[in-house]
C-alpha cells in the first residue's frame, strides 16, 4: 500500500514569499522604529519625569498629567484645536467633494482648474504662510484692500486681531490641503461604474437622487479615509500657525503642537511637553477611532 506524499510545496512557497515581504519591508520597519517608535516611547517616559535639559530628568510620576488637568493654558490650547479641527476638517472635506463632483465632468479648462486647485498641495506650508501673511497685512496686504472695499475692515490687520486670526490661519489650511482631498475623491468618482448612473437615469432618478443613492454611498471608504486625514491634519496643526501668529494674538491661535514647542523649545520644561505631546496623541486616537466606527456603522447601513 502506497502512503500519501504529504504537500509542502504549497506550504513551502507561502513561507518564502513570506520571507521576501518582510525582507522588502524591513528598511521601512527599521526607518518607523529608530524615527517613529524609539522617540515616541522616550517622549512617553520624560513625560513622566520632569526635565529641563540642565538637570537630570527626575521621575515625578502622573504630575505632569495633574497639572495639564488644572492648567488654564493647555485647556484654552485644547479648545482652540478642536476649534480649528472642527471647522477646517468639515469645510475641507466638503470642497473638496464638491470639487471633484464639479471637475469629474466635462467642462472648459477642465485640466487647468485641476491643476490649480492641486497646486497648493506641493508648496511649502511655511512658504504659503508666508504668502497669506503678506496678503492679509493691513498696510500692504492685496487682500485686505479687496476686503476694505466691500466692508471687511480691520484696523489691526487679520492676523493681529483675536477675533479673526483664527479664521485666517483656518482659510490658509483649507486652502493649502483641498486640493489633496480632492484628488482622492476623483478617484473614487472615476471608480464608480458608469453602467449604474445610466441605469438610474432610465428609472427616472434626478441628479440629486443619483447622487444620495449612487455617488454617497460608494464614496463611504474615500470618505472615511479623507475625514480621518483631514482631522489628524487639522489636530497638528503648526506650521502656518508658527509663522503667521506665533500662537498669539494673547494665545487665540495657540493649538497643542504650537504649546508643546512653547512648553518645550523656550521654556525647557521638557517632561511636561511630552505630556502635552502624548496628549495630544490620545485625543487623535479617540477621535480617529469614532469616526471609523462611525463610517463603518454607516457602510453597513448602506
Amino acid at each position: 500500500m502506497k502512503l500519501p506524499t504529504r504537500r509542502t510545496g504549497a506550504g513551502s512557497s507561502g513561507r518564502r514569499q513570506a520571507r521576501a515581504a518582510w525582507l522588502f519591508m524591513l528598511p521601512t520597519l527599521a526607518v518607523l522604529g529608530v524615527f517613529v517608535v524609539w522617540p515616541m516611547l522616550q517622549a512617553l517616559y520624560l513625560s513622566f519625569t520632569d526635565y529641563q535639559v540642565f538637570a537630570p530628568a527626575r521621575w515625578i510620576g502622573l504630575e505632569n498629567y495633574q497639572k495639564l488637568v488644572s492648567d488654564p493654558a493647555f485647556a484654552n490650547a485644547l479648545v482652540n484645536t478642536l476649534y480649528y479641527a472642527a471647522v477646517t476638517t468639515p469645510v475641507s472635506v466638503a470642497l473638496a467633494l464638491g470639487l471633484a463632483l464639479m471637475l469629474n465632468r466635462r467642462m472648459p479648462l477642465r485640466g487647468f482648474i485641476r491643476t490649480a486647485v492641486f497646486v497648493p498641495v506641493v508648496i511649502s506650508l511655511a512658504v504659503v504662510a508666508i504668502a497669506w501673511s503678506f496678503l492679509l497685512d493691513p498696510n500692504i496686504g492685496l487682500l485686505s484692500h479687496w476686503l476694505s472695499k466691500i466692508g471687511i475692515v480691520s484696523e489691526q490687520g487679520w492676523l493681529r486681531d483675536p477675533s479673526l486670526a483664527m479664521p485666517a490661519v483656518m482659510i490658509v489650511g483649507v486652502w493649502k490641503n483641498v486640493g489633496f482631498y480632492m484628488v482622492m475623491y476623483l478617484a473614487g468618482l472615476q471608480s464608480i461604474p458608469t453602467a449604474l448612473y445610466e441605469a438610474a437615469r432610465v428609472d427616472g432618478a434626478g441628479a440629486w437622487m443619483q447622487f444620495r443613492r449612487i455617488t454617497w454611498p460608494l464614496l463611504a471608504n474615500q470618505t472615511m479615509l479623507i475625514v480621518v486625514l483631514a482631522a489628524i491634519a487639522t489636530l497638528q496643526a503648526f506650521d502656518q500657525i508658527f509663522v503667521m501668529t506665533h500662537g498669539g494674538p494673547f494665545f487665540r491661535t495657540e493649538t497643542l503642537v504650537m504649546m508643546t514647542y512653547r512648553v518645550g523649545f523656550k521654556e525647557f520644561q521638557f517632561g511636561y511637553a511630552a505630556a502635552v505631546s502624548w496628549a495630544l496623541v490620545l485625543l487623535i486616537f479617540v477621535l480617529s477611532m469614532l469616526q471609523v466606527a462611525y463610517f463603518r456603522k454607516r457602510a453597513v447601513t448602506y
